[in-house]
């Protein structure tokens, strides 16, 4: 009995080693994608290849994490390009990620409020003057608490700077304050280390291409 047991013990810790390795490789392959795509069609493709490892096992936040912040991507795409109306749905479906990873991530997941403030500002930008006191104002709540929870976190200082180099002058914007803030938020990716080769690690790309602009 005891033999059997121990088989049974053993082939189960073989599956669920498989699983893992089959999961870390898959989540690999996506989160590098990251930064290859373009489109918004293109990062709605990798938000539906993140729901799918996401059912897999609902226990992980990362999957969540990673669909969440692919469809904000694919709706930050469209905002560049002049195309609003789908904001709201879009940024409503992130939410529904977010909250799926909130289930499963530890409850001081600065990552997690750095998207929902980034939620937040997609649906502000629909009709700024409209929403500026409602959703803008829980952007900002989004970020204080992420700052909070995680200061030396580089993602918060370059949201901070994208919103300083973008928001006019008239409102409190200011493009050589914003220029400021993508060197901190460099500086800090030099020094700022994922906890897992899978947690988020995105950002640097786009401190250096601003930065890039500044020597031109």
């Amino acid at each position: 009995m005891k033999k059997y047991l121990l088989g049974f013990a053993l082939a189960f810790m073989s599956l669920t080693a498989f699983a893992q390795a089959d999961y870390e490789k898959a989540m690999t392959e996506k989160i590098a994608k990251i930064e290859t795509c373009k489109t918004a069609e293109d990062f709605q493709v990798l938000a539906n290849d993140f729901h799918k490892i996401a059912g897999q096992d609902e226990t992980r936040w990362l999957p969540f994490y990673y669909a969440a912040f692919a469809n904000i991507q694919k709706g930050r795409v469209l905002m560049k390009e002049g195309k609003m109306e789908d904001l709201d749905f879009i940024a409503g479906q992130a939410q529904k990620y977010i909250n799926a990873a909130q289930h499963a991530a530890p409850s001081d997941n600065a990552e997690l409020h750095v998207l929902k403030k980034m939620a937040y500002s997609l649906k502000m930008m629909v009709n700024p003057q409209q929403r500026i006191n409602t959703d803008g104002a829980k952007a900002t709540e989004e970020l204080k608490a992420a700052e909070k929870l995680d200061p030396a976190n580089p993602r918060i200082t370059l949201i901070k700077a994208e919103d300083m180099y973008f928001t006019p002058e008239q409102y409190g914007g200011s493009k050589i304050k914003g220029m400021e803030l993508f060197r901190q938020a460099h500086e800090k990716f030099k020094k700022y280390t994922p906890k897992t080769s899978l947690d988020p690690n995105w950002g640097k790309a786009e401190a250096e291409y601003f930065l890039s602009l500044n020597k031109k």
